[in-house]
Formats: C-alpha cells, structure tokens, sequence
C-alpha cells in the first residue's frame, strides 16, 4: 500500500496502519462494482453508494480516510464501521445477506495487524527478489479480504507468512510405495532427503500437515516421519508456494484454507490436466519473442489416499532461466512498493515503461495468437528481471493451474480472460503506480502503441473499445459464486483515450 502519513502516537501505530491498509482493497472493490462517482469539486472524489449514501475517500489508487455524508456534515468511518456500511449497501443492491464476507474482513484487517507487528521484528531478506515476492502487506488491490487466512489464530499462520518475512524447513515424511501416485518429472523431491526401503520422499507444509488428519495413515505405516529438511524455504506471496534457493526450487502444496476467492487445495481435476497445460505452454514459450520464460510446472507426487490433501508440485526455480546479471522481481512488489524497488529511483519513466512493456506483452500476445494459451498474466504469476540500474529486460511467468487452452474454451472467453489478467490487473496497476510516484507521465500511448504492434483480430477492438472487463471479487464473495467463477463489469478503457 502507499505509505501512511497519518500516524498517531506509537501505542496505536500499528491499528492505525493495519486500519489504513485493509480498508484501501476494500474501498477499491466497493467503489468500482456498485458505487457511482459523481461531479463534485474538490480534491475527495465523491460516491453515491446503492442506498443513496454519499462517501468520499482521500487518493485514487489506494484510496483512504472514507467518510460518509451525514446532515452535520462528513463523518470519518473507520474500519469496523466501514465493514458495516459495506454489508449494509450490498445487502441492499443485491437482495442476499451474508454473515461470513464480513467476518473476513475483519480478519483480513486483523491478520494484516498481526503481519505489521511481525515485520517491525523481523529481518527482511537481503536478496531482492526475495523481498519482492514478501512485501504484499495489502495483497490484491481489488479484494474485499485479500489477508484473510481462514478465520484460524494468528499463532498457527504466522510462522508461514511471507509477509512477516518467514523461512521454515519443510516437514520430510515417507510415503509408502504402494500409495504414491505421480506424474511428470518428481526426481527433485527425492534429492530432499533420504527415505528408507519400500518408501518414497514427500515433502509437506507445516502448516499443511496441520490443517489435514492424517493419524490412520501413520497408524498404520502408509505414512512415516523423516524429520525436516537440512535447509529452510521461504515463502513466497503466493503463501503454498515455496522456494529453496539452496536447490533452487519451487514447490506448490494444498493448504485448506481460504484466501482471497478460494481454498488453496491443489484440486484432483487441476493436477490431473496438468502435464497437458504446462507442455502446451512449455512449447508455446520455446519460441517466445524477447527471451521470455516459463517456469514449468514439472510433475506432481502425492498419496492416493489423501490425493489433493498430501499433493506436492515441482516447479522451475531461477538460476538456469534469468538472464546472466539480471535480478528477477514480483510484479505485484512494483505496485505495492519494497526496499530496492526500480520505481523509486528510475530517471526516465517513460523509457523504464517501454521496456516493461516490450518485456511483458509480447509472450503473452504470442502464446494466445500462435499457440491457443491463455496466460494468468497477472501481477502476482509474473516476475521481472530488471539489470543493475532497474531496467526491465526479461518477462517470466509462472502457474499452469491458472492457464487455459484455447482447445478448451470459447475464443471469445479466453481473450476476455487475458485481457483482464494482462491490461487490467496487470499493466493497469503498474501503469498507476507510475503516475503517481511522476505526476505528470501518461503511461497509456505507450501501452497503445506496443499493444498495436501485434496482428490479432482482436487487438483493435481492444483499443477503441469503450470498456474494458473487471472482476467483481467483491459480488463474486456476496454471492457466494464459485472461486473459479469470472464475472466481470465494465470499466472505462485507458487505451481508447491514449
């Protein structure tokens, strides 16, 4: 989130920025999917809620200090209040009450709490790209609970959080050979660790092994405990998703918990697809344009009596990908902001955006265009690999789950969905970013011409289009949609202006 420069007396700093950070994704969400700005002057944007209420915030991107119209005047809500109002309004617009998005909330704002006090201790990494992927103290900008972990005490999640700037060896078990199920390349997993005769090496979350039962396969020796790893993970802002630098590795686990719009278990159906996703994308990057990169997810090893619960998945790590003496970084970190960020110390924003851009649209447009994928290109599956005076050179994504093949969805769908992904969640927040931090700079002729560049039919609607597609993660948690589920409003497009 953008710095506070509101701090009151040290007792209450860390409510007071826990307040101001959970209440900015919050406002975001609430004020793009049902509010109304209005005309009036002045430098608080105004918004008429569905019940006619009238709310004001300080700031655009992260917006801040709401207050409400009331006959004496504006009245400063604060987070508590403000979850109220949200409850009451959506209650209002759609017809349906819900009880649990609002205790989300609220623990979304708490554990935000909790991350703040634990960051003041803690030691942040010294590797940059490190930092990057641990920084996301506000999360997704668009989200009502983006820190929500599952309503469960902050003692059981905190020792895991990227957030806080955690590191932990990984648990070692044995599973039994007769009750492995793997597919794809898993010899990683096995350099973890030594696993005696008749049994194979599967790693597991801490925080994993506490959230699943797994007492009668240990009863009965289908599972056996091999201690730790010699070495600790860290983790990254995707929170399953760890990297060992020490074997420069990635490894994704089932967490049943909840965060942001669904729990984070690796589903049966989504590992079952999964050789197939990751090879169509793996051959699509093969020939991709400007030194783009995937980071494969190679295979998957679980027990076949607890297959989504137990399931581990090898992916790509770092040093055989960058380019020599660049420095990878999270693209969600440029927009939240963190120590050795590029953006604050660029020269030249207008050359530092072209070359993000030549890094970043590209491959996407080229996997969609010739190869029928449909890249998750949002903020937190793409990293940046910038050289030592911050210049990005090298796009690489990562994250066959979210992928989606043009052989298994309409046309029309999948570029919606890139869309999304890539302009708005994506270019449309970095492009934000930038403003802000240089008054002045208009990021969105560069976006046009380099979005122009590319021969696909629908590259033109896409530029003079009135609109463009936003999710509702806000109505989509009120009304109780699926996690997968997509619904999106339109917003007005940037790229027809430029």
């Amino acid at each position: 989130m953008d710095r506070v420069d509101l701090l009151p007396p040290p007792a209450d700093a860390v409510a007071h920025r826990a307040d101001a950070y959970a209440a900015a994704p919050l406002l975001n969400s609430l004020l793009r999917e049902v509010a109304e700005r209005l005309p009036e002057p002045g430098d608080r944007p105004v918004y008429r809620l569905p019940g006619g209420r009238l709310l004001r915030v300080r700031g655009e991107r992260r917006p801040a200090e709401p207050e409400v119209r009331t006959a004496g005047g504006w009245r400063r809500v604060n987070h508590t209040e403000l979850v109220k109002l949200v409850a009451e309004e959506l209650t209002r617009h759609t017809g349906l009450s819900n009880h649990d998005l609002p205790a989300e909330m609220l623990d979304s704002r708490d554990a935000v709490a909790a991350l703040l006090a634990a960051r003041d201790r803690a030691t942040a990494p010294g590797d940059p790209y490190l930092r990057s992927e641990q920084c996301l103290v506000t999360g997704h900008p668009h989200h009502p609970a983006p820190k929500a972990r599952g309503g469960g005490p902050v003692a059981a999640w905190l020792p895991y959080a990227p957030e806080a700037h955690a590191r932990f060896p990984l648990v070692l078990l044995g599973l039994r050979e007769d009750a492995v199920v793997e597919e794809g390349d898993t010899a990683a997993l096995d350099a973890l660790g030594d696993a005696p005769p008749g049994y194979r090496l599967l790693p597991a979350h801490p925080w994993q092994l506490d959230l699943v039962s797994c007492a009668a396969a240990f009863e009965d020796g289908r599972l056996i405990r091999l201690g730790t790893t010699p070495f600790d993970v860290w983790p990254t802002a995707a929170i399953r998703t760890v990297y060992a630098p020490a074997n420069d590795l990635f490894l994704k686990f089932s967490l049943d918990v909840r965060i942001t719009n669904d729990i984070r278990r690796l589903w049966r159906h989504d590992l079952l697809k999964l050789r197939r996703t990751d090879e169509a994308v793996a051959s699509a990057f093969a020939a991709s344009p400007g030194g783009a990169v995937w980071l494969s997810d190679r295979g998957y090893r679980t027990a076949g009596f607890a297959f989504e619960e137990l399931a581990v998945l090898v992916r790509d790590g770092l040093r055989d990908h960058v380019r020599p003496g660049a420095t990878p970084l999270l693209a969600a970190a440029l927009v939240e902001g963190f120590e050795g960020s590029p953006l604050d110390t660029l020269e030249d924003p207008a050359a530092w955006w072209e070359a993000y851009l030549r890094a970043v649209v590209p491959p996407v447009l080229a996997a969609f265009a010739d190869h029928g994928v449909v890249l998750e290109a949002h903020l937190q599956n793409t990293l940046v690999a910038v050289t030592d005076d911050g210049m990005p050179v090298q796009a690489l994504f990562r994250d066959a789950e979210g992928v989606k093949l043009l052989a298994d969805v309409p046309r029309a769908q999948g570029w919606e969905r890139l869309v999304y992904c890539l302009v708005v969640n994506h270019l449309w927040e970095i492009a934000a970013a930038l403003a802000e931090r240089r008054p002045g700079f208009e990021p969105w002729p560069a976006a046009r011409r380099e979005l122009a560049r590319h021969d696909l039919p629908e590259i033109r609607a896409l530029l003079t289009s009135p609109t463009l597609p936003g999710k509702t993660n806000l109505l989509l948690r009120w009304t109780g949609a699926d996690g997968a589920a997509a619904r999106y409003l339109p917003l007005p497009n940037p790229l027809a202006g430029a």
